[in-house]
């Protein structure tokens, strides 16, 4: 277990946030600095950025697993980076109606080891207006 808590920090250091394990799951919560409202009124709750892996084998490879609140002009240079980089995009799309700016959220999977995963998402997450934060 041991390791796999500093694996787990190792991979929450290279995504700029703090790392926790539930279940065997290593979460790494991130949050968008976007003003958004919804219905007219503002929200902080729905600007997420959750990047996780689990069912870590002895070869070291994991399943990785990402979802990402997205603004609609960063969804090009967002998908392209990740493509590029061999990571699956396997869902694009909104969760709220009514949103200004609209929100939109990608869905992001690998399996491999997870700092490599971890990498990956971390140039993609460069490519937003704004990196997102662990606060």
């Amino acid at each position: 277990m041991s390791n796999h808590l500093n694996l787990c920090e190792q991979f929450a250091n290279i995504l700029h946030g703090k790392g926790s394990i539930s279940n065997g799951v290593c979460t790494v919560s991130l949050h968008r600095k976007i003003h958004v409202t919804v219905q007219g009124k503002q929200s902080t709750s729905i600007v997420p950025v959750g990047v996780w892996f689990e069912s870590l084998d002895e070869k070291g490879n994991a399943l990785n697993m990402g979802e990402i609140a997205i603004l609609e002009e960063e969804i090009p240079r967002f998908m392209y980076a990740v493509v590029q980089q061999g990571i699956i995009v396997s869902a694009l799309h909104n969760h709220w109606l009514y949103t200004n700016p609209t929100i939109m959220y990608i869905h992001i999977q690998s399996v491999e080891p997870p700092l490599n995963f971890a990498q990956k998402v971390a140039h993609a997450l460069s490519t937003l207006n704004s990196y997102p934060t662990s606060g």
